[in-house]
């Protein structure tokens, strides 16, 4: 299958693509990995991309999206793919049509992790990060730790990311609302768009979603 995952900041996107593409037995692509990938292996669009986070410049959409080009045609994603965090706007995602038109390809669906926005506010701003190892993570109020701010695992201080405060969630929502909200309606326009509510634990949304695309292939 080829999946293009979408959702606001704080649906799980991550933690469902994860999930989803072991399950579909498809690689799961998403912008960080490549961004890291292509300036660790200094290829040409990964010093293209350093100099201008160097500079402290917003990467090109033409960057981003050949990276995400020479991802999608590896031997590994040659029967499938999800896509997690690309495409990011209307014009990433009229590229990605063009690079599935070149190849004969198209997309069997685009999966829409709904999350009501006081929800979203709420995941972000309780979660809390071990400054001995950023992948332990807690939560204050779905995942809090045994004693207030000291991690569970190694005993680090927990710390709350700069980004993570409420009115940083905000600002990230509102650029999702101006920027990445209107790929929805372009792939609904399409026909390929399934919506599902990302809200439970992780394994009932990871089920809803697969019965979801799976009904969508075989519609």
């Amino acid at each position: 299958m080829r999946i293009v995952l979408v959702g606001p900041p704080g649906a799980g996107k991550g933690t469902q693509a994860h999930v989803l593409a072991k399950t579909l037995s498809i690689p799961h692509i998403s912008t960080g990995d490549l961004f890291r990938a292509n300036i660790s292996q200094g290829t040409p669009l990964g010093l293209e991309a350093k100099a201008y986070m160097d500079a402290g410049r917003l990467v090109p959409d033409e960057v981003t999206i050949g990276m995400a080009k020479d991802r999608m045609l590896q031997p590994d994603a040659e029967n499938g793919f999800l896509l997690d965090g690309f495409p990011r706007n209307l014009g990433q995602a009229k590229a990605l049509d063009e690079i599935l038109a070149e190849q004969g390809i198209v997309l069997d669906g685009v999966l829409d992790l709904e999350v009501p926005e006081d929800e979203v506010v709420k995941r972000i701003a309780g979660r809390r990060l071990c400054r001995n190892d950023g992948s332990h993570v807690f939560h204050v109020v779905y995942n809090p730790p045994k004693v207030d701010d000291v991690c569970d695992e190694c005993g680090g201080e927990l710390y709350q990311r700069s980004d993570d405060t409420e009115e940083a969630v905000r600002v990230r929502l509102e650029e999702y609302h101006s920027k990445t909200e209107p790929i929805i309606g372009y792939y609904a326009d399409q026909g390929l768009l399934v919506t599902i509510s990302a809200l439970g634990k992780v394994g009932e949304v990871t089920e809803r979603a697969i019965g979801a695309l799976e009904q969508k292939k075989t519609a």
